[in-house]
């Protein structure tokens, strides 16, 4: 199984951007971090982080034929984005929309998805393990489980 990995604006400041709401771990730990459970599961992981809503949309095209599903982790992109989400419905693979923080104890702009539409699962407030789980739902969807 191959796993397509976004990551949108601001999140390569993980580890030192606002950690008393996204922890203290970097991106490239939770990178590391996510390897073992993916060698488990028998997934090959390719991690993207960029800055620019048209960055990801590219890798996401870019990809498509190469991944099975994919995580996303759209950042701010995720409450207004709606090319971001026009990608993922033309991406036509199981995509999870993965946040970090609980965004529904947050800021009201946050509360608010234009990717939870197109995305087959929304993983929320769980830090770092929020990509461990969003990984093993996406797992069980690519097996046939819901």
């Amino acid at each position: 199984m191959n796993v397509l990995v976004l990551n949108g604006p601001n999140l390569g400041k993980l580890g030192t951007r606002e950690p008393e709401v996204y922890g203290h771990q970097t991106l490239a730990e939770i990178e590391a971090g996510l390897e073992p459970v993916a060698n488990e599961i028998d997934a090959t992981l390719e991690w993207f982080q960029s800055n620019h809503e048209g960055a990801l949309i590219d890798r996401l095209e870019a990809r498509a034929d190469w991944a099975d599903g994919a995580l996303l982790n759209g950042g701010a992109l995720t409450h207004y984005s709606y090319a971001l989400a026009d990608a993922v419905r033309a991406f036509a693979k199981p995509v999870v929309e993965v946040h970090m923080s609980d965004v529904q104890t947050r800021e009201r702009w946050r509360r608010e998805s234009v990717l939870a539409d197109v995305c087959v699962d929304v993983v929320s407030g769980l830090g770092a393990d929020s990509y461990r789980v969003a990984l093993l739902a996406l797992a069980r969807r690519l097996d046939g489980g819901h």
